[in-house]
């Protein structure tokens, strides 16, 4: 039986395992999707050691760019975003190689597109994660100016302390992609000066679980647009699915 799976940490509300094994069930596919939860990256190596039948698996928090120093390399994408979350195991008489890619970008620029107008010209990026690195790459495609809002004071990033009214109103498009209001600490939330934001707003939170987050119901009760990530989180699986079987 081939194997699939994700590895993070933690893995307690994994969509991944849920989609894959509805999808397996529902076309008679003869796999199974594991969730691999390690507590250090360090534990990396045992997994492909210990699963011979292991296809392909996806990768989430926090390891998006942990897991680059264990591939044999990655697509051209991936190697641009310098995180992956999906890696296909090729395996030849010689040698077994581990090829990193990045579907988050396809998930993400598929399910903002629809949304964008035209005054949605510059973005807020709240984190600075893997998931991130793949938003920074969108907006670049997409020719939309951005700029990062950090905890801490790293060079060219804004802080949160340091966003105000002005900011926000310049904005129009903001991207959460901390883990900030994910299940279970469904009580956090960014700070952001949430007066600031109008129905001219367009508010993405890269989180599914809760479908509103508090980040979310704030930005709606000021009139912006609200994606959650749910519907970037089927279009990347089914773009993973598609690397795997290529």
């Amino acid at each position: 039986m081939k194997k699939y799976g994700l590895i993070g940490y933690p893995l307690d509300q994994s969509f991944s395992k849920d989609f894959f094994t509805k999808k397996f069930h529902n076309n008679n596919i003869d796999a199974e999707y594991l969730n691999f939860e390690l507590e250090s990256i360090g534990e990396f190596p045992e997994i492909i050691d210990d699963n011979p039948n292991l296809i392909g698996f996806n990768i989430t928090i926090p390891y998006k760019e942990k897991i680059l120093p264990f591939l044999t390399n990655l697509d051209k994408e991936a190697e641009k975003v310098m995180a992956v979350n999906t890696v296909k195991i090729q395996v030849n008489p010689k040698e077994k190689r581990l090829v990193g890619y990045n579907t988050d970008v396809y998930g993400f620029e598929e399910t903002l597109k629809p949304h964008l107008q035209s005054h949605h010209t510059k973005a807020l990026i709240l984190g600075t994660g893997g998931a991130s690195k793949a938003v920074k790459y969108v907006l670049e495609k997409l020719g939309i100016e951005y700029k990062f809002v950090s905890r801490g004071k790293e060079r060219g990033y804004l802080t949160y302390k340091k966003l105000n009214n002005d900011i926000i109103a310049e904005h129009t498009l903001i991207i959460n992609t901390t883990p900030l209001g994910m299940f279970p600490d469904v009580d956090s939330y960014p700070v952001l000066p949430y007066n600031a934001i109008t129905n001219k707003h367009l508010c993405y939170d890269l989180i599914y679980n809760p479908p509103e987050t508090i980040f979310l119901k704030k930005s709606k009760e000021q009139g912006a647009t609200t994606i959650n990530g749910k519907d970037m989180l089927i279009k990347q699986a089914e773009k993973s699915w598609e690397i795997w079987n290529m």
